[in-house]
């Protein structure tokens, strides 16, 4: 079997602030499926076990490309959350615009990917956690995308802050959020409550989703530490075609910790990645 291929490249958005794209492929000369993988909150694209994800798509014959997103806390020289002053500086119209740059970037027929290796008809978006919120919100507008999959997703991104959370956030422009993993205070300045609220009908998935007109793959666990099963749900209730699977464990990572030092996915997240393709191939 030939070797899986790494393509490591950089773009930069209209925001101006650059980030990092790695494409996974094996060559074979035909054109194959193309998955876009967003990471969620707190995470980026070599957290975990992704780099493992990674390999076991191109090795079912998909190219898996994962991106950095511009304002996660990343930089080009570094891998883990190290910018605090871009993570404050994220928004949801951020993320989004991420993402868009990635897709035109993919449609312009770059030299950085062997084109007959692509098939961006098929062309699929996997989110996990609010990284699945931000597929569905992209997908709706997006009608490049064909099918859309969310890995403990999430439903809703309303501010859910106390009142008095909120209150204070204006008065002193910034929140701080604990990151136990790096043991480090992260900062959401101000900017992201009014950017939601300045775009709440684009960035409200529960009416978005409704509209939503590509297919849509949810698995979430039952016993998901982060967010709640519950979501699953409410996303299948606002979009009844939805196909959901409901694990009993599993957690929010699907058995995945940062650092992953195995070679094999977690049984949990391997399970996750063979129903993904399955969905994608009965397309």
């Amino acid at each position: 079997m030939n070797s899986i291929q790494k393509i490591d490249f950089v773009l930069t958005p209209a925001h101006g602030r650059s980030f990092g794209v790695d494409a996974r492929l094996i060559r074979s000369g035909q054109a194959k499926p193309v998955v876009i993988f967003v990471h969620g909150f707190k995470g980026f694209k070599d957290w975990g076990h992704f780099n493992l994800l990674a390999d076991y798509f191109a090795q079912q014959e998909f190219v898996f490309i994962k991106l950095n997103l511009s304002h996660n806390g990343t930089t080009l020289d570094s891998e883990d959350l190290t910018d605090m002053e871009a993570f404050g500086q994220n928004n949801f119209s951020i993320e989004l615009e991420d993402l868009r740059t990635l897709i035109d970037y993919l449609f312009r027929s770059p030299n950085d990917l062997p084109p007959e290796e692509v098939n961006l008809d098929k062309l699929y978006l996997i989110g996990h956690s609010r990284g699945g919120g931000l597929v569905i919100l992209k997908a709706a507008e997006e009608p490049r995308v064909k099918a859309v999959a969310g890995w403990a997703p999430i439903s809703d991104l309303a501010m859910r802050w106390p009142e008095q959370v909120l209150t204070d956030w204006q008065k002193n422009g910034v929140h701080y959020i604990y990151n136990s993993r790096i043991n480090q205070d992260m900062p959401l300045y101000y900017q992201l409550v009014e950017d939601f609220r300045a775009n709440h009908s684009r960035l409200d998935i529960p009416s978005v989703v409704t509209r939503l007109k590509q297919p849509l793959f949810i698995i979430h666990a039952e016993d998901d530490e982060t967010l709640p099963v519950s979501m699953a749900h409410e996303l299948k209730a606002n979009q009844p075609a939805t196909e959901v699977i409901i694990l009993p464990a599993g957690g929010h990572t699907f058995g995945g910790k940062h650092p992953f030092p195995e070679t094999t996915l977690p049984p949990a997240a391997q399970f996750v990645a063979d129903q993904t393709i399955t969905f994608f191939r009965k397309l």
